[in-house]
């Protein structure tokens, strides 16, 4: 069994079951993060386009589920988690300091000359 059918199997005992489930939900949050976020933080924080992130995102959680969450021996989930990995730890800190922590903008008590 491969792809969604090999996730869909439950083996509640397999450690390596967990470990799918695990990434594929790590990379799901990438990619729902990375929708949600402004386009133009991404520029302020001269990171990568949105669009790019998006690709990248979407390309490696589709990945996963075409052809399953094989860890050991797939590079293209491997590639996927560092992706993923990467945008969680770099580019996402990067737009929260920016955007004040939401994806839509900055915080609603700020004026222009700081909070009030």
């Amino acid at each position: 069994m491969t792809g969604v059918f090999q996730i869909l199997a439950f083996s509640y005992l397999n450690p390596f079951w967990w470990m799918a489930v695990a990434i594929l939900g790590y990379k799901f949050f990438a990619l729902v993060d990375a929708a949600t976020r402004r386009e133009d933080a991404y520029r302020a924080a001269d990171k990568k386009t949105k669009g790019f992130w998006l690709a990248v995102l979407g390309i490696s959680f589709g990945w996963d589920l075409l052809f399953g969450a094989n860890f050991l021996g797939s590079i293209g989930t491997l590639a996927g988690l560092v992706a993923s990995i990467v945008y969680v730890v770099d580019v996402r800190p990067a737009i929260r300091a920016l955007t004040g922590g939401s994806g839509r903008g900055g915080r609603s008590n700020t004026g222009p000359y700081g909070p009030w």
